[in-house]
């Protein structure tokens, strides 16, 4: 009778032992293959976020824009073209600083028009282009900081006769240019086609692009001036906020306009 009882008794020892050695040994099994996972997993160290995080520097003809209006990258005609008319505005090729005087006496007053406007700020820089810093009358007529001929000035608000010329006033003449930079945009949808438009004329302009069917203003066949004149007031956007870059090794004194 005693051994009938003593086998199940075994049995039942036997399993509740078993069981007991499974359920230890099953974390184990998992604490092992956690440990092997960890061991194929790469942990991405700082120096290696920081290879990724880094960009390689762009070319500086990828820096170079108009109004946010970038210069065909590639085309080695118009980066050859580019780098010789920023040469010529280097410090050691101008020899003098005025550029960046002009533009800390004008810039405070002319960026707030321009965005009344809703002009891009870099038209600024065609005034700096088109008076030569002097402000003088040109051999056709024009005058004043923007460069207005008198027939244009008297059609956009200024007064221009034997006792006044308001080309000269920088507040009103700022307002000029731009009603007129802003028509000129309703049927050139470019800021770079408005800006060569403002040296060569609106109608001269248009008439160039339906002739050659290209609105591409570097890729046009345009008289020598107005073929250079985006690159002239690209390369005044360049020396004015980096003037260090281009020789200029006097303290910048520009503190009022919004490049940086």
């Amino acid at each position: 009778m005693l051994k009938k009882h003593i086998v199940p008794f075994a049995v039942v020892a036997t399993l509740f032992i078993m069981a007991k050695v499974f359920a230890y040994q099953m974390p184990l099994a998992q604490k092992s293959l956690l440990k092997k996972e960890k061991l194929h997993i790469t942990i991405p160290t700082t120096d290696s976020l920081k290879v990724e995080k880094e960009e390689k520097p762009q070319s500086l003809m990828a820096q170079l824009n108009f109004a946010d209006e970038t210069l065909p990258l590639g085309d080695k005609k118009v980066e050859r073209k580019m780098k010789k008319i920023l040469a010529a505005h280097s410090y050691g090729s101008t020899q003098t600083n005025r550029l960046h005087k002009k533009a800390k006496e004008w810039f405070p007053v002319i960026e707030p028009i321009l965005a009344a406007y809703g002009i891009p700020n870099d038209f600024k820089y065609l005034a700096l282009v088109e008076s030569g810093m002097a402000g003088g009358v040109s051999p056709k007529g024009a005058a004043g900081i923007w460069q207005f001929m008198p027939g244009t000035a008297r059609s956009y608000g200024l007064k221009v006769n034997g006792r006044v010329d308001e080309r000269y006033n920088l507040r009103k003449s700022t307002v000029a240019a731009c009603k007129y930079i802003k028509e000129m945009y309703k049927g050139l949808e470019s800021w770079t086609l408005v800006a060569a438009a403002y040296n060569v004329g609106d109608g001269r302009l248009r008439k160039q692009i339906t002739n050659q069917n290209q609105d591409n203003y570097y890729k046009m066949k345009l008289n020598q001036e107005t073929g250079r004149y985006v690159y002239k007031v690209i390369s005044m956007k360049q020396i004015v906020e980096h003037p260090k870059r281009y020789g200029y090794e006097k303290k910048r004194v520009l503190l009022a306009y919004n490049a940086e």
